[in-house]
């Protein structure tokens, strides 16, 4: 039936909300033949998807998500879990931003949304990922980090839930999908530019010590050096007031020309850092970082940066975890993402001479 309201023409709604049975007589088929097309099932025609599809179009309906994952079991969303947020640098790496924002675009190319699990302790994070899960908010986790003895992949793992990680855990089981940079390979990259740029004195500069990122590029930069016969230095740990104050000391003992970053945001403190103790990047100390993320390019000098490909470190986990979705007996994978040196304004040529 249609009103007129200041000289306007409109169809007067229905109250209530729409329903299946509304799709399905404005179609004129049954309702299970509607419900069968919105799961896409072969059985019916793409002719008939198409109408139904025009008629909750046409209508305003929208399916209830929710009463069908309680029906077919899987609630289509993945569990991204984030470290433990109490760290301020972890809250404004740009690392996690990229890859939630790559994996949401591939998820959506599965239908399937992404929910974030988040804590500021450890034990609030492992409640946040026991509750998503036991509420069946999520079909499983997708973990952004990795860390020695972590309580939330040791619960994945006993409960044989489905799970990838982006990064190397310390523990490598068969239950896990991976997909990581291979960031031993990354040490060493860095610290072969270096040396190719004449450096023979290169310290390992990070915040922290416990994640395994960190375990594996410093293990690469050590087996460069120890290939070349150049001497390998402990790494330079700055976290605390006092470890300025060290950082200055080890400069003065080892008198370094090039130094190794854990990741850009740090890099950013270690130059300002470097400042504040008299030394100038890179005419008294070259600098190389890794992730190549947006404060690379903040301030100059720019960062010569190892990129690792974030966006796409993003979109192959969910197309792993989408795999064991589907294929629960289909073994799990190791997947390695590419990487590559992105030269800018920190490094200096010590053996270029002039013509």
């Amino acid at each position: 039936m249609l009103e007129r309201a200041r000289g306007i023409c409109y169809a007067k709604q229905k109250k209530g909300a729409v329903t299946i049975k509304d799709v399905a007589t404005k179609v004129g088929v049954a309702p299970s033949t509607v419900s069968r097309a919105l799961q896409n099932h072969p059985s019916i025609s793409k002719e008939t998807k198409d109408k139904v599809k025009k008629a909750m179009e046409t209508l305003g309906y929208v399916p209830n998500v929710a009463a069908q994952n309680l029906a077919k079991k899987f609630a289509n969303t993945i569990g991204v879990v984030m470290p433990v947020l109490s760290l301020k640098e972890r809250r404004s790496n740009p690392f996690y931003l990229e890859a939630i924002t790559a994996m949401n675009q591939e998820a959506s190319q599965y239908d399937v949304t992404i929910a974030i699990a988040s804590g500021e302790t450890q034990e609030e994070l492992l409640h946040t990922v026991q509750l998503m899960y036991k509420q069946k908010r999520v079909d499983g986790f997708i973990l952004l980090y990795t860390k020695r003895e972590d309580p939330v992949l040791l619960y994945l793992e006993d409960n044989y839930i489905a799970h990838t990680v982006i990064g190397q855990p310390y523990k490598y089981t068969n239950t896990t999908n991976i997909v990581d940079n291979d960031n031993r390979l990354l040490g060493q990259t860095a610290t072969h530019h270096l040396m190719e740029c004449g450096h023979e004195r290169i310290l390992f500069v990070t915040h922290v010590e416990k994640e395994n990122v960190f375990h594996e590029r410093y293990f690469g930069y050590q087996q460069a050096l120890m290939d070349a016969d150049l001497p390998v230095f402990p790494r330079a740990l700055i976290k605390k007031t006092e470890d300025y104050l060290a950082f200055s000391d080890m400069l003065e003992a080892e008198k370094p020309t090039a130094l190794i970053v854990l990741d850009d945001m740090f890099a950013l403190r270690v130059i300002q850092l470097c400042n504040l103790l008299g030394y100038r990047v890179p005419d008294d100390l070259s600098i190389v970082s890794f992730n190549n993320s947006i404060f690379s390019t903040l301030i100059h000098p720019y960062i010569t940066s190892i990129d690792i490909y974030t966006e796409e470190l993003g979109r192959v986990a969910v197309q792993q975890f989408i795999r064991q979705l589907k294929h629960a007996d289909a073994p799990q994978q190791k997947v390695f993402i590419q990487h590559k040196l992105i030269e800018r304004e920190t490094v200096l040529h010590l053996n270029k001479t002039d013509e």
